[in-house]
């Protein structure tokens, strides 16, 4: 039975120039920009929306995402080091006792705090161009889960997020944390989470004229913070605090968003633009 296990331990890094190392989570996240993107931009040319708006759009994203991302991990998962540290919030290094430095990237991004800095984002976004936000966020819904996905393959060629101990054939031996065979849990999220599309975007081929302002943006949440409640179950632990939580600080976190993604899902009522 070990020999069917998945002995998992890549190099984070794929090549160094000097100080500076590309990792593989920098460039799966670019994979899941891009891809996003694409997607957007052919929903705006079905939905014949002004093309001009479309990079602002992107800039607005991305900044909502990653300043909500960062903010979220810093704030709900260890606030006590982050506001005692401050500058290590915006800046990607940590500061050493000796008074030293060094480069660690943003390691430490919340999906979470990223949907909440998106939205927040998307509505100084829809304030500027007059489109309607409902508009604006069902484009983004049906985008969300393939970027999603590969930001867990991101976590996975970290070795983080690993899932609890597993006696499973296709448990992985995340060997840069210890031999315990494990759940592949960013491998199940990620796998769901492109599956979550493909569900997007048959309904959306089936339904693009029928279904209300806000129902693929309600699908979308619904259904990937619904998974991640649930996966979780499967996870270790990130932070000390949680052990003494029923549930974890990220199924706390699920909850409202489930609850305001069914609100979307269920109503009846079609917003006019």
């Amino acid at each position: 039975m070990n020999l069917l296990y998945i002995h998992w331990n890549p190099d984070p890094v794929l090549f160094h120039i000097g100080n500076f190392g590309l990792r593989w989570y920098s460039i799966f996240w670019m994979i899941a920009i891009l891809a996003a993107c694409q997607v957007v931009y052919k929903l705006y040319q079905v939905r014949k929306f002004p093309i001009d708006t479309y990079q602002s759009l992107f800039v607005y994203c991305m900044v909502g995402t990653f300043v909500g991302a960062r903010l979220g991990h810093c704030l709900f998962y260890d606030p006590s080091y982050f506001l005692a540290h401050p500058l290590e919030i915006v800046l990607p290094v940590r500061f050493l006792p000796n008074g030293d430095w060094i480069f660690t990237g943003y390691a430490g991004l919340a999906s979470h705090g990223g949907t909440l800095g998106l939205i927040i984002a998307l509505y100084f976004f829809c304030r500027k161009t007059k489109m309607h936000y409902l508009d604006i966020l069902d484009m983004l819904g049906i985008a969300a889960p393939v970027a999603s996905g590969f930001i867990r393959l991101a976590n996975l060629m970290n070795s983080e997020i690993i899932g609890m101990p597993a006696n499973l054939p296709w448990a992985f031996v995340f060997e840069q944390v210890d031999l315990q065979p494990r759940h592949p849990a960013q491998l199940y999220e990620a796998l769901a989470y492109f599956l979550f599309f493909g569900i997007m975007v048959w309904i959306f081929r089936k339904r693009k004229d029928t279904a209300p302002k806000g129902f693929y943006f309600g699908l979308c949440i619904t259904l990937i913070f619904t998974f991640r409640f649930f996966i979780e179950f499967l996870k270790e632990r990130q932070v000390d605090f949680e052990n003494a939580m029923p549930i974890d600080m990220g199924q706390v976190l699920s909850i409202p968003f489930i609850a305001l993604g069914l609100y979307f899902v269920l109503r009846r009522k079609t917003v006019k633009a």
